[in-house]
């Protein structure tokens, strides 16, 4: 699944190409990407112009003239491309949003589980799975001190508790056990008993790691390419995830795999100890 660093080098490729550009018409070829009625969903997009591309946690939101605004979730496998009208359209193309200057921004998504959704542009902040999230994990927005606080009221194991996003929006599951690992937090540590030191570590590991992903493109494991189609490069920078077997750079110890809360889960088991 996109996460952070993903969604915002997505958002900062599209910004590139579109910005500013016309939606002529949309035609729908997967009506169950679309949150609402497919045919308002074309209708109120006609002669929109993209006037900005926001982001919020894990999603993208494309904000149209006439206070009209698109929430976009990626989930799992969820693309967009900016093509030529001449190019042929790809395999798993089920959203095309026909643009004045002869190109098209097209939603791709293999698995079909991505969304799409218009609200006022007003509200593009209330609604639900955006008002919820926590902060953005830069230095300005995501406080230290309320972090440690919130942790403390948390029973839930770190890991779980990190991928909820609402101590901290856009953490997944391979940046939580990359930031664990590199905290020295084993993944079933139950929040509430980290010390205020390690919640500092781990909030201070959050900020510099999702931003260093970020500047690398973000992660490619599978399919994730950005806006330009280009992968990502900081899967050769992580430490733990999908090293299963593999010594862990800091002692040699083999990185074991478990489950937590149903996701996989990669850590050092000499250096991340349950607290």
């Amino acid at each position: 699944m996109p996460e952070l660093p993903e969604v915002e080098t997505v958002r900062r490729g599209l910004e590139k190409m579109i910005l500013g550009a016309k939606i002529e018409h949309v035609k729908v070829l997967y009506p169950k990407i679309i949150n609402g009625d497919p045919s308002d969903f074309c209708r109120l997009l006609q002669e929109r112009e993209i006037l900005s591309l926001d982001r919020r946690g894990k999603y993208l939101i494309f904000n149209f003239s006439g206070d009209l605004s698109m929430i976009s979730h990626l989930r799992m496998e969820g693309k967009y491309f900016v093509k030529k009208s001449s190019d042929p359209l790809e395999k798993h193309t089920h959203i095309v949003f026909f643009l004045h200057n002869g190109r098209q921004l097209r939603y791709n998504d293999v698995r079909k589980f991505g969304r799409m959704e218009l609200v006022p542009t007003v509200q593009r902040y209330e609604v639900a799975g955006i008002k919820k999230l926590g902060p953005e994990p830069t230095a300005a927005l995501f406080d230290a001190t309320s972090f440690f606080a919130n942790l403390r009221k948390k029973k839930k194991v770190i890991k779980t508790t990190l991928l909820d996003q609402t101590l901290v929006a856009g953490l997944g599951n391979i940046y939580a056990d990359e930031v664990l690992w590199l905290s020295r937090i084993h993944p079933e540590t139950p929040a509430c008993n980290l010390t205020e030191d390690d919640a500092k570590l781990l909030h201070d590991n959050i900020i510099a790691e999702l931003a260093k992903a970020i500047k690398a493109g973000g992660t490619t494991i599978k399919t994730y390419t950005d806006a330009f189609q280009h992968s990502g490069s900081f899967q050769f920078d992580l430490h733990v995830y999908g090293k299963k077997g593999k010594p862990c750079e800091r002692c040699g110890t083999s990185i074991e795999k478990i489950v937590v809360g149903q996701r996989g889960t990669h850590f050092c088991p000499s250096c991340q100890k349950v607290k």
